[in-house]
């Protein structure tokens, strides 16, 4: 579904990629892990065609999606080709109702059977019913992921990415985020994820990419990550 494929890339005269590579295949949930200023979210960011507002340039390397090639293209375009982003910091509507955030991006131009629905994305995040009529500033930092996980979902999309997932979320919301995530999974959607919260995504993904400066070091499957503690200590440890 997606391939990576030795991506450089700069902000400015700082390179940031140096020669990313990645793999997703269709209904897979699939990680990028590392710590901070490694290039996980740039490699997201490149993908969805953001880096030009970013201040950022793809200066070498590929990317396709579906074996269509993405790379630089508008991030509009590769949207309504089948990507939505959950961004960090999640970046929602502040000054519209939940309802309305939920709205201003339905769209299902994949022609899916089963759409994502207002109401089916309150099936999956109960606490936001109670909330439509309130304001995205009004919510709660656990209430605004889970508009911004839905607000993405009704874009109908084949391939769901999401950057720091449950970052700075209590942990009994971080268990309805995970919840939720496996439950898509579940239904077939495929899942790019960036998150520090190792022992969720081992029970979770189907493989791991493991990114230090700019590019991938290791990549495994979860029970290979499990038992390649050395992984851990030396990419991921604080």
């Amino acid at each position: 579904m997606l391939n990576v494929t030795e991506l450089t890339a700069h902000y400015g005269s700082s390179q940031a990629l140096f020669g990313m590579s990645l793999q997703l295949n269709e209904g897979e949930v699939v990680t990028l892990l590392g710590r901070n200023g490694m290039g996980k979210s740039t490699t997201l960011h490149s993908i969805m065609g953001i880096m030009p507002s970013l201040g950022g340039t793809i200066t070498g390397g590929d990317i396709s999606y579906k074996q269509h090639t993405i790379t630089g293209k508008d991030s509009y375009k590769i949207a309504r080709l089948g990507l939505a982003l959950v961004p960090e910091g999640r970046q929602i509507f502040p000054n519209l109702t939940v309802r309305e955030n939920l709205i201003a991006t339905a769209a299902n131009r994949q022609k899916h059977k089963e759409a994502w629905t207002e109401e089916r994305v309150l099936a999956l995040f109960p606490p936001l019913a109670d909330r439509l009529t309130s304001m995205g500033n009004l919510l709660s930092g656990g209430e605004q992921q889970m508009l911004a996980i839905g607000r993405a979902l009704m874009t109908n999309p084949d391939l769901l990415i999401l950057d720091d997932a449950t970052e700075g979320l209590a942990p009994l919301v971080r268990d309805e985020i995970w919840r939720s995530i496996s439950n898509l999974k579940q239904h077939g959607l495929s899942i790019l994820v960036v998150d520090k919260n190792l022992k969720d995504l081992l029970s979770v993904a189907d493989r791991h990419y493991v990114v230090e400066k700019g590019t991938v070091v290791w990549t495994g499957d979860s029970n290979m990550l499990r038992s390649e503690t050395w992984v851990q200590d030396e990419y991921l440890g604080v």
